[in-house]
């Protein structure tokens, strides 16, 4: 008996059984055993099937599986195994949670009689076969890698830019000849009699070889037990994703949106209602779709991958919204998206308020074209989003008003500067939501904790030196929004739209060579945040050299006057006298000084030296 302790306390008595390779495999083709629908594709390449092949052959351990009865409150839609979908249909008793790459992958090569569907080690589509060279599977263990090898689909391996034959098994005669078992006849007695006797045809001394291989190669393959764990059926989804997290062999947490894809799929409601079970995937590739049209900073959504807004964010901002509106109605005590609130999402309240998330992100992207923050890439925090979306949600129309937005913007970019979304956010997603409500709504002593706990030392803008930060990139922002204007295109400032026009990024200003030459000691500032700014791609190809010498060119190129010019520059906080002049210190101190203005306005709130206990 195996148990797995669950985060609840409660143990789940879940048996773990050895049971025959054959007949799991003759599961699978009837349909007994099955996938849950939120199982990903099969995807194992020919190396690794091969391996597991060896693996098997030498009776080694495989690693456990997990699998479900069927029949309990997890009612997830089933699909087949790859391979086996001549048993679509049928109902199954075990839904298979983890070893699926390795069930398929042996399904396919030991037991189904066509050509196995992989891919090589470049993800190229292949049809292959699988054999066992018997001289060397009876040789040393070592060797039984070796041993298993693949052929294409004809059955002929061919080198030299397929001009010349290798290796011809395209007949039951021709693989004997050779010594190529074909593993495909293993758990078929009556086939792999027949093959026998054309084997020992072949030469009678092939009976001793035949005996060996049997011993230690066949009975292996054929006596191969597969531990399993199996649940009851009784098992609830919670836990049956907190079993998987803690046994999955594969390192692959079972995602909650892939439990509801199934859960809802198996909706018979659903499918009384429309005729058909409701497909998860297809609504939230078409949400997702429709939001990235409008505002790119939700990233791509291309065959199903995705990047940017996911779709675990979608599922916890409508959890938030149903918990507000069950707290407002005295069914619970507070707002709370952890997974459990996922897991017990009813189809028919996300039906009701998907739609309602689905505008109160594009109001989310509308909010953040507004900042400057377009692009994917230049997104602080993508999990800020969840609440802000879940806040407009429940507010709607409340948040069209002068008053409000600044709010929002101040909570927003105290969350930013203030670094606060970098760790857990479960806890201060449920703050967020009912504190900005409240503060919105203007009622008594309630302030959000993101603006009250945020604080942005002054020396942190030493340290902001790439990407990785959120701070890093939200000062960036900042500049184009308070209406930096570009050193090359200088007809108007930098908005949201030219950003992705002119390839504006952040680029460097008193340039790593000038800075080796001339100020080393001040080398580990030349990365800071202070010492870079959002320019265009055109314009960072003069950025050469001394700033003294390239504002000339660039000077130049922009027809301005010399002094029209410096008031380009200071668009970007920036005093022209110690560019002109290449005085890196005074350029820094002074640019640095305006940054912690520029983050000050933004939190509403000073920033705070390290030496310092107050504000």
């Amino acid at each position: 008996m195996f148990t797995v302790q669950l985060q609840s306390g409660r143990r789940p008595s879940v048996a773990l059984d050895g049971l025959n390779l054959g007949n799991v495999l003759k599961d699978v083709a009837s349909g007994t055993l099955q996938l849950p629908d939120f199982q990903r594709e099969w995807k194992w390449d020919d190396e690794r099937i091969r391996a597991l092949i060896a693996t098997v052959t030498l009776d080694y351990p495989l690693g456990v599986v997990m699998a479900l009865q069927t029949g309990g409150p997890s009612n997830f839609k089933a699909r087949t195994l790859n391979g086996a979908e001549s048993a679509e249909g049928k109902t199954p008793e075990l839904l298979l949670l983890d070893g699926q790459q390795r069930m398929t992958s042996l399904f396919q090569a030991l037991h189904r009689d066509q050509p196995v569907e992989t891919v090589d080690t470049r993800n190229k589509e292949l049809k292959r076969w699988y054999y066992i060279d018997i001289a060397k599977a009876i040789g040393a263990p070592a060797d039984r890698d070796d041993a298993v090898v693949s052929v294409p689909e004809d059955r002929i391996l061919r080198s030299d830019f397929a001009r010349r034959v290798v290796r011809d098994l395209s007949t039951v005669e021709r693989e004997c000849a050779e010594g190529f078992f074909p593993l495909h006849l293993v758990f078929d007695t009556q086939r792999v009699n027949e093959w026998l006797q054309e084997f020992v045809k072949v030469d009678t001394a092939n009976w001793g070889i035949w005996s060996d291989f049997q011993q230690h190669v066949l009975n292996h393959v054929q006596q191969f037990q597969v531990p399993m764990i199996k649940l009851p059926a009784s098992t609830t989804m919670d836990a049956v994703c907190a079993v998987f997290e803690r046994v999955n062999t594969g390192g692959v947490s079972l995602n909650v949106f892939e439990l509801l894809t199934a859960t809802y799929a198996g909706n018979q409601e659903h499918v009384a209602e429309l005729g058909d079970y409701y497909r998860l995937p297809v609504e939230w590739e078409q949400i997702k779709k429709d939001l990235t049209s409008s505002y790119p900073v939700f990233g791509r959504m291309e065959a199903g991958v995705e990047d940017g807004l996911s779709s675990s964010d979608f599922l916890q901002a409508v959890a938030l919204v149903r918990t507000w509106e069950e707290k407002q109605a005295g069914q619970r005590s507070s707002v709370s998206c952890k997974r459990r609130d996922l897991l017990r999402l009813p189809l028919t309240d996300f039906r009701r308020l998907a739609p309602r998330l689905a505008e109160a992100f594009k109001w989310v992207g509308a909010f953040l074209e507004q900042q400057c923050i377009v692009r994917t890439g230049d997104l602080p925090y993508r999990t800020q989003l969840v609440p802000l979306a879940a806040v407009r949600a429940v507010l709607g129309e409340e948040l069209d008003t002068p008053g409000s937005d600044e709010r929002i913007a101040q909570w927003y970019w105290c969350g930013v500067l203030g670094e606060m979304y970098g760790g857990s956010t479960e806890s201060r997603f449920t703050r967020d939501v009912e504190q900005l409500i409240g503060w919105i709504r203007g009622e008594e002593g309630v302030i959000p904790d993101t603006i009250a706990e945020a604080a942005f030392l002054d020396d942190r803008l030493d340290s902001l030196t790439t990407r990785n930060s959120a701070a890093y990139k939200g000062i960036y922002a900042l500049l184009v929004k308070q209406g930096a204007v570009d050193w090359y295109f200088t007809e108007a400032p930098l908005t949201a739209g030219r950003l992705i026009e002119y390839n504006v990024d952040v680029r460097q200003i008193f340039p790593k060579g000038w800075i080796a030459k001339n100020a080393s000691a001040q080398s580990a500032k030349a990365n800071s945040i202070v010492n870079k700014t959002p320019l265009s791609f055109r314009a960072s190809r003069s950025l050469v050299g001394s700033p003294a010498v390239y504002l000339k060119s660039l000077t130049l190129e922009s027809g301005m006057r010399p002094e029209w010019f410096d008031d380009v520059l200071a668009t970007h906080l920036i005093d022209p006298s110690a560019l002109h002049e290449a005085d890196f210190e005074r350029f820094y101190e002074n640019r640095a000084r305006q940054l912690l203005d520029l983050v000050k306005s933004a939190m509403g709130k000073r920033t705070v030296f390290r030496d310092t206990a107050g504000w």
